[in-house]
């Protein structure tokens, strides 16, 4: 493969400064990599149809660099591989592009970096400043996972090199995306063909349904050590007032850490926690997708770290449904914490709790987990403890499911613990 595959998009800030209507805002340097490409492939043509596709889905950051990863890939892929133009490709095509994911070539993976494309200049920008491609960057990459870094610093040893491999979840959303830009270009008039849709065993690219929430659950003895490690910090540290504040919110009502930072239209207050006529506590959320929620609160949340933590700051022991004081503030009082600050603050606790299990000498089995533990944990971790104990609707509409299916299936349907209880004691010969 003679062609090196280089970044076509930039940053979802920096596609939004594009000039829609003709190339003159693209790097410079995508511009010179689609001109170097033989007439007959239509390189700058096919560029712009993706182009116009990403567009479509320019209004949420994390949509849109999900779907430039996937429609970047293929139209790289029509280009170099292919040598034909991105609307031309058919069945065959499809099913070679999919295969070719599956198992791309060395020089098409690379460890993950954080810039595309590299500034050329001093450290004061200026509108005229150069951009290069980032040499480190490819469109597949490799990861280590935290539990491999971890056992990796523990031994002080270096982490060996793994082949490729796509998780069935990321195979399922390169079809999907695939697809959907088709789709696009037929409703836009520019192909009458979705060689994605015409694949025929269309089964092997799709999601499975069944969820391995187990393994992204801490158990009840972890989970024991985390709390009681953040409470330890706390009385230790009154900064850590913050973090164990954090690790109970995030815990006690099943949120995604975008519910604690906001989003460009909300920030979460303390006056969201509001209580009802009825004396029952609920948080007032904006969601994914914009969509208004509220999300019932357990007491104990309410009087053990809520108020711990409002004094910890020298307020009222409850917030008023006016209050405007920030949900989460710096140490210094400003609103907003940035998602991976929280992350860090908990990666802290996380560590630490590792720490006591290990000086305790709990078992490998009894541990293991803690090394690839993170915040989103903490929404499968509360849903799994509870819900054997509350109502599957309830735990769908805290959860914010979208279909009560999806709570059935990832928390009903696979309750190892019980299902292993249930099994152990059976004999072989009756």
């Amino acid at each position: 493969m003679s062609r090196i595959p280089q970044p076509l998009f930039d940053t979802f800030e920096c596609f939004h400064e594009l000039n829609f209507l003709q190339l003159n805002n693209e790097r410079a340097a995508v511009q010179q990599y689609l001109k170097s490409f033989e007439d007959n492939c239509h390189a700058v043509d096919s560029y712009l149809v993706v182009r116009s596709f990403l567009k479509s889905y320019a209004g949420n950051q994390s949509t849109f660099n999900s779907f430039r990863t996937h429609v970047e890939r293929l139209l790289l892929w029509s280009l170099i591989v292919a040598r034909k133009p991105l609307l031309e490709l058919r069945r065959t095509d499809a099913e070679q592009f999919m295969e070719f994911c599956l198992n791309p070539p060395a020089d098409w993976v690379g460890p993950v970096v954080k810039s595309r494309f590299k500034r050329v200049g001093g450290r004061k920008r200026f509108e005229s400043d150069e951009y290069v491609v980032n040499s480190d960057w490819r469109p597949f990459c490799y990861t280590v996972s935290k539990r491999e870094r971890k056992l990796g610093n523990e031994a002080i040893s270096e982490l060996s090199s793994r082949p490729y491999h796509m998780a069935q979840g990321s195979v399922a959303q390169v079809f999907a995306v695939c697809g959907s830009f088709f789709q696009h270009a037929m409703d836009e008039g520019l192909t009458e063909a979705n060689p994605f849709r015409a694949i025929k065993q269309k089964s092997i690219y799709k999601q499975r349904n069944i969820q391995d929430v187990a393994s992204r659950s801490l158990t009840e003895l972890q989970w024991s050590f985390v709390i009681d490690t953040a409470e330890q910090m706390a009385d230790e540290d009154a900064r850590h007032e913050r973090t164990l504040f954090v690790l109970a919110t995030l815990f006690a009502m099943y949120l995604r850490v975008s519910d604690l930072v906001g989003r460009d239209n909300w920030r979460p207050t303390m006056g969201d926690i509001r209580r009802d006529t009825t004396g029952n506590w609920w948080f007032h959320v904006v969601g994914k997708g914009n969509k208004g929620a509220k999300i019932s609160v357990r007491d104990e949340y309410i009087q053990e770290y809520l108020v711990r933590y409002r004094r910890s700051l020298e307020l009222s022991p409850l917030p008023s449904p006016q209050e405007k004081t920030p949900l989460i503030a710096t140490l210094k009082g400003r609103g907003g914490l940035s998602d991976r600050h929280i992350r860090s603050l908990l990666q802290t606790v996380f560590d630490r709790a590792l720490q006591r299990m290990q000086c305790e000498g709990w078992s490998e089995d009894e541990i293991d987990q803690l090394r690839s533990a993170s915040l989103h944990w903490l929404r499968h971790t509360a849903a799994t403890f509870d819900a054997p104990l509350r109502d599957m609707k309830d735990l769908q509409a805290d959860l914010r499911h979208n279909s009560l299916s999806t709570t059935q299936n990832t928390y009903y349907n696979s309750l190892d613990e019980q299902r292993a209880r249930s099994v152990k004691e059976l004999k072989m010969r009756k």
